[in-house]
């Protein structure tokens, strides 16, 4: 896969920051998120932080809203633990042709930790993307790579990976991240 952050600019500055990821039931994680209408300074440094944050996680992929930013905004690293990293940031991303054929990964994801579960998704995509120097690119994936940007685009439109499970399994994780932050409200106030 070629560069995917642009050409060759290097998203690294003073100003990276890790950012506190939003996590569920946090009703954010539910908000359709805003078209990035120009490439800017901000959004460079809003993608910095991402990957920042993601890399610190540890994860392959974050969108803006799992930092409270509701942009269409999504960074991402598919690079193995051993190879060299690979950053791909994605604005205003969308999938513009998906495969008949699918496949089933192991899904987690930052916004419900220490939760996975096997997700059937497509198994190729074609989709495409504003780079951060405003040029327009398409790109066609599979594997582990396709699946990270159909999870991460899911959340530029409010969708979980666990809406891809039963309603029972659904249920079973919203009542226990709701219990959970309930118990560190209660925690918190006392």
């Amino acid at each position: 896969m070629n560069d995917l952050t642009g050409s060759g600019r290097v998203l690294i500055s003073p100003a990276m920051a890790i950012r506190p990821l939003v996590t569920l039931p946090d009703p954010r994680l539910r908000l359709k998120s805003e078209p990035v209408d120009k490439i800017t300074d901000e959004v460079r440094n809003l993608a910095a932080d991402m990957l920042e944050t993601m890399y610190d996680a540890p994860g392959v992929g974050l969108a803006a809203i799992q930092i409270g930013v509701p942009k269409r905004v999504v960074v991402m690293d598919t690079a193995k633990k051993d190879e060299e990293r690979r950053p791909v940031v994605l604005v205003n991303p969308e999938i513009t042709w998906a495969s008949e054929e699918t496949s089933t990964y192991e899904e987690g994801c930052l916004s419900i930790p220490e939760y996975y579960e096997e997700v059937e998704r497509p198994a190729r995509v074609r989709f495409r993307y504003t780079d951060l120097d405003g040029e327009a690119v398409e790109i066609e994936a599979e594997g582990i790579v396709a699946t990270c940007v159909q999870h991460e685009l899911d959340h530029l439109d409010g969708v979980l990976f666990i809406d891809h499970l039963s309603k029972l399994k659904r249920a079973r994780v919203v009542k226990k991240f709701a219990k959970a932050a309930k118990r560190e409200k209660v925690e918190a106030e006392s």
